[in-house]
């Protein structure tokens, strides 16, 4: 039996995550080195203001960290490093993060929710499964214990993504006083694809989300099929409607741009410095086709690189008159599906340079380390941006990208991106899986009029800057009546 917990912290607002606001490097000399990150949350928690009585809750996710939180004695991080947030950082036991983290997170409720199994062979379920599904529940656990410690009575917390499905139902048991919200920044499974989960598991990641007063997500789509596998695998009538019967309200908070920021660091100095290298590297007089993405599985990288090689087959005026600039992050390196798919993104590149190129022309131009400078530098120079995921939550490159671009760009736009849902209307969208139409929508974008480019990427601006990172976490506050 759970019983209510009291709070010893006395926060009016938290942020639970697995990824903080700040990171810890240790240095040879025994140092801490803290490096402080950016995003939505970090601007939205901003928002808010430093009288607001706010907590971030967040896992250690290296040896750096789990020193930091030592030295604080398991409490709160010196604000001095944090920005002057106050941050509490949960120093799991490493292994039990690796089996919630890798083992569960990313390698199963990730791949469900981009439907990114092949069948024939995965998943397996078995009784490893079992137990790194102990880790992730464990995991949680940590998470609504330190929340239930951290918050103040009646405080609203927000819980993100799909690490921490589970947290506001073990919350909710432990403080009902609290308003809980949970947001998912993933895609949501339609109820066929979720149920390759085994019913109980299916059946406890739902009732986990449906502990919170409201669950938001980035789109409508992704919120109906949150709602269809609640009536497929709990049962018609879940979630209720009414939130004061017990039910669950359901929210839509499409994530956008920071224009002011992106537009105001995409023209600091280090950003000139890239663009004139990559203008060196491009060649004058070339358009560009721009892509900025991790290796992730789900971005489809390989498939934008074939679309490019069709293009310059079906479209041979525009060899050495185009390059596609692509910057491939790797992501996830220690999964070995993810090591060889980052080889097989590099093996495309070079066989289209080796094929088409001349000693005048790179057809792409492929840098795999990532450079924030560098993604800003090619924003601004992109004729085309080339969006094409097998499956994406929202996309915020979909969005960066008009907002910075300098001429006006075309973007071409995967349907299955979550982004299509604001911006479909102004961009070429196309089937992910398509080769022959996402090389025929690049020829289209290539040869678009200057103005109708021009035109097109100002409404795109105006639709991806709708609601700034400030305003989604202000909106989910609201909702919670924060």
């Amino acid at each position: 039996m759970a019983f209510p917990m009291a709070s010893t912290g006395g926060a009016e607002v938290l942020v639970a995550s697995n990824r903080g606001p700040v990171s810890y490097q240790l240095r040879e000399d025994g140092s801490l080195h803290a490096r402080r990150g950016g995003g939505g949350l970090v601007s939205g928690l901003s928002a808010i203001g430093p009288d607001a009585n706010a907590v971030w809750v967040c896992a250690a996710l290296g040896d750096g960290d789990r020193e930091a939180v030592r030295r604080a004695e398991g409490g709160r991080l010196p604000a001095g490093e944090t920005g002057g947030q106050q941050v509490r950082m949960l120093d799991i036991d490493a292994d039990v993060f690796a089996d919630a983290y890798n083992g569960i997170a990313n390698s199963v409720l990730w791949f469900v929710h981009h439907m990114l199994y092949q069948t024939p062979l995965e998943p397996v379920f078995d009784a490893e499964f079992r137990r790194q599904w102990a880790s992730y529940q464990a995991y949680n656990r940590a998470f609504a214990e330190a929340l239930a410690q951290e918050a103040g009575q009646g405080a609203v917390v927000v819980i993100q993504d799909y690490h921490l499905a589970l947290a506001p139902r073990m919350l909710r048991r432990l403080r009902p006083d609290l308003r809980i919200g949970h947001f998912s920044h993933t895609p949501w499974a339609p109820p066929d694809y979720f149920r390759l989960l085994p019913d109980d598991i299916a059946a406890e990641l739902l009732s986990g989300i449906l502990g919170a007063d409201h669950a938001a997500f980035l789109t409508r789509r992704w919120a109906d099929a949150f709602v269809d596998c609640c009536h497929a695998v709990l049962g018609p009538g879940i979630p209720a409607a009414d939130p004061s019967s017990g039910g669950t309200r359901i929210g839509v908070h499409g994530l956008g741009a920071d224009a002011d920021f992106l537009r105001k660091r995409s023209h600091e100095p280090d950003v000139g410095e890239r663009m004139a290298a990559l203008r060196e590297e491009i060649g004058e007089g070339r358009k560009t086709i721009v892509r900025v993405d991790r290796t992730e599985l789900s971005k489809n990288i390989v498939r934008g690189l074939l679309a490019y090689r069709q293009l310059l087959d079906d479209h041979p005026e525009w060899r050495e008159r185009v390059v596609h600039v692509a910057f491939a992050y790797p992501s996830r390196q220690d999964l070995a599906v993810y090591r060889d798919y980052t080889a097989e993104v590099q093996r495309v590149a070079d066989e289209i340079n080796a094929a088409y190129g001349t000693p005048g022309w790179t057809p792409v131009v492929l840098h795999v380390k990532d450079d924030f400078a560098r993604s800003l530098a090619a924003y601004r120079l992109a004729d085309v941006a080339l969006v094409n995921p097998i499956r994406d939550g929202m996309n915020l490159v979909a969005k960066e990208i008009p907002v910075v671009s300098d001429e006006g760009c075309v973007l071409v736009l995967s349907r299955e991106a979550g982004a299509y849902e604001e911006l479909g209307e102004d961009a070429l969208v196309v089937n992910p899986y398509d080769i022959g139409g996402t090389a025929e929508a690049l020829a289209l974008a290539l040869a678009m009029p200057v103005d109708e480019r021009a035109e097109r990427c100002k409404r795109l601006a105006e639709a991806a800057t709708a609601l700034p990172p400030a305003a989604w976490f202000l909106e989910q506050l609201g909702a919670l009546g924060g």
